[in-house]
C-alpha cells in the first residue's frame, strides 16, 4: 500500500527513515525548519562512530553515588545545572533506577544489540546509494587505556558486551603502538573491536541522504511541525508553523524536539536532552588511523574531513541554557594530551568548538514503535548516544511499521508506551 509519509526531522533518524521509505514505494515529504545535516543538529556534531558496541545504557549500579559530584563540578564528564535540576529531578530518577543493578543494564545491552549490529556495512549501503560512500569507513575501533587494571576496572560491562556477541582483540603496548604510533606512551592497552566503523563527516552524510531522498521523489519542506490533525484514530496531516501538510502516515524523528510531538499523537515520554560537546583541529599534525576512546577521557577521538575532533561530555541543562564553552576547552586540552605530536599552544582559530543536544530517555533506549493515538504516527526519536549508529536499522524498521509488518528485529523494548 502507498501513503503519503510525513518525517519530521530531518537529522540521520530522519533522513534514513525517508531513504528506506521511498525504497518500499511511499511518497515522503519531510518536515524540517532547518538545513539537513547543518550545524544546529545533532546529526551533525557528534563523534562520528558506528560503533555496533554501544549496548551499555549511560547509567549503571552505583551511579546515584556520583550526583552530588554532579552537581558540584560543572565541568567534570557528566555535570547537572543547579538551576535546571529541580526540572530533570524525575528524569534523573528514572535514569538511576535504570542501571541500578547489572541485570537491568543487561537486559538494555540485548535490546539494543540488534539495533547496532551491523550498522557500518548498512550505512555504507546507503551512503553507496547516494554517492558519497567514502564518508563510511570500517578500520575498526579501539578503547584504549593506560593499563590493563584500568580496562579490568570495567570488567563487568566488558563481559556484558561479551554476552550479547559483541567481539575483541586485546592490544598489548608494543601492538598498540603500531596500530596508532602518534598516540601517547601513557597508554599500554587497548581494545580493538573490528566490527566498528566511523563516519568521517556526519553533517555532510546526512544532508546528502536527504538530497538523495529528494533526488528519488521525496519533498523537503522548511517548516517546524506543531501537531496533527487527527480523526477517527486515523492521521489526517500533520500541522506546521507553515500550515498543514496532509498526509496519511507520520514519523516523529524530531529529536531532542519530540516530546511536544509524542503527548500530540498520544504519548507523554520522558525525553531529556543530554548537551554534548566537540573541538576539532584543523589541519592537524597527527592523524589517528582508528576511532579511539581513551579511558581517562570519556570523549570519542577521530579522524575527520574536517580535522581532528573529539567529541564527548553530558550535560543536563534544558534545551534553552547557554553553552559552557570551557566545557569544550577541556576536551580540545585532553585531545592535545592524547597526542605528542599536536602542539600546546594551538591558535583559537585552529580550533572550531560546538554543542549540540542529544535525544536522550532515561532507559538510555529509543522510542521506538507506534503511538497510542493512532497506527499513522510512529515515534522514532530518543537514541541518546546511539543516534548515527542506529540511524540505518532504524530507517529499516520505520519502513517496516509503516507497512504494517512486523519489525526485522524485536522492538518491544523500545515500545514509546513503556513509560505510560
Amino acid at each position: 500500500m502507498t501513503r503519503h509519509v510525513a518525517i519530521i526531522g530531518a537529522g540521520i533518524v530522519g533522513a534514513c527513515s525517508a531513504v528506506e521509505a521511498i525504497r518500499r514505494g511511499h511518497r515522503v515529504t519531510i518536515i524540517d525548519p532547518a538545513d539537513p545535516g547543518g550545524e544546529q543538529a545533532a546529526s551533525y556534531g557528534n563523534g562520528c562512530w558506528l560503533s555496533p558496541m554501544s549496548v551499555i545504557p549511560p547509567a549503571f549500579p552505583g551511579l546515584w553515588k556520583k550526583v552530588p559530584k554532579f552537581l558540584m563540578d560543572p565541568l567534570g564528564p557528566l555535570a547537572i545545572r543547579w538551576s535546571y535540576f529541580p526540572a530533570v529531578a524525575p528524569w534523573l530518577l528514572r535514569y538511576l533506577r535504570a542501571g541500578w543493578t547489572w541485570d537491568r543494564v543487561e537486559r538494555a545491552a540485548r535490546a539494543l544489540r540488534p539495533l547496532v549490529v551491523d550498522a557500518p556495512a548498512l550505512h555504507h549501503r546507503l551512503a553507496e546509494e547516494a554517492g558519497v560512500s567514502h564518508l563510511i569507513e570500517r578500520r575498526g575501533l579501539i578503547y584504549i587505556y593506560p593499563d590493563r587494571t584500568a580496562f579490568a576496572a570495567e570488567a563487568m560491562a566488558w563481559e556484558i558486551r561479551h554476552r550479547v556477541g559483541v567481539r575483541w582483540i586485546e592490544l598489548d603496548a608494543d601492538m598498540l603502538r603500531q596500530r596508532e604510533p602518534d598516540l601517547d606512551r601513557r597508554y599500554t592497552f587497548g581494545v580493538l573491536v573490528e566490527e566498528g566503523g566511523h563516519c568521517t563527516d556526519p553533517g555532510a552524510y546526512t544532508a546528502a541522504l536527504v538530497a538523495h531522498a529528494v533526488g528519488q521523489g521525496a519533498e523537503l519542506r522548511r517548516a517546524a511541525a506543531t501537531g496533527f490533525d487527527i480523526a477517527g484514530g486515523r492521521l489526517r496531516a500533520v500541522r506546521t508553523d507553515q500550515g498543514d501538510i496532509p498526509a496519511d502516515a507520520a514519523v516523529i524523528a524530531a529529536g531532542a524536539h519530540a516530546k511536544p510531538l509524542a503527548a500530540a499523537a498520544g504519548n507523554r515520554v520522558p525525553l531529556e536532552t543530554e548537551r554534548g560537546y566537540h573541538a576539532e583541529i584543523v589541519d592537524p599534525e597527527v592523524s589517528p588511523r582508528h576511532g579511539l576512546m581513551p579511558s581517562d577521557g570519556k570523549m570519542s577521538v577521530m579522524r575527520t574531513a574536517n580535522g581532528l575532533r573529539c567529541a564527548g561530555q553530558v550535560e543536563i541543562a534544558g534545551l534553552a541554557a547557554a553553552p559552557n564553552w570551557k566545557r569544550a576547552e577541556i576536551l580540545r586540552n585532553h585531545l592535545v594530551s592524547c597526542f605528542p605530536g599536536l602542539p600546546r599552544d594551538l591558535p583559537t582559530e585552529r580550533v572550531k568548538v560546538w554543542m549540540g543536544h542529544r535525544p536522550s530517555m532515561p532507559d538510555g533506549m529509543p522510542c521506538l514503535g507506534l503511538s497510542s493515538a493512532t497506527p499513522d504516527v510512529i515515534h522514532a526519536f530518543g537514541h541518546g548516544h546511539t543516534g548515527l549508529v542506529a540511524g540505518a536499522r532504524t530507517g529499516r524498521i520505520v519502513a517496516d511499521l509503516l507497512a504494517g509488518r512486523p519489525a526485522e528485529i524485536p522492538i518491544e523494548a523500545f515500545d514509546p508506551r513503556r513509560f505510560a
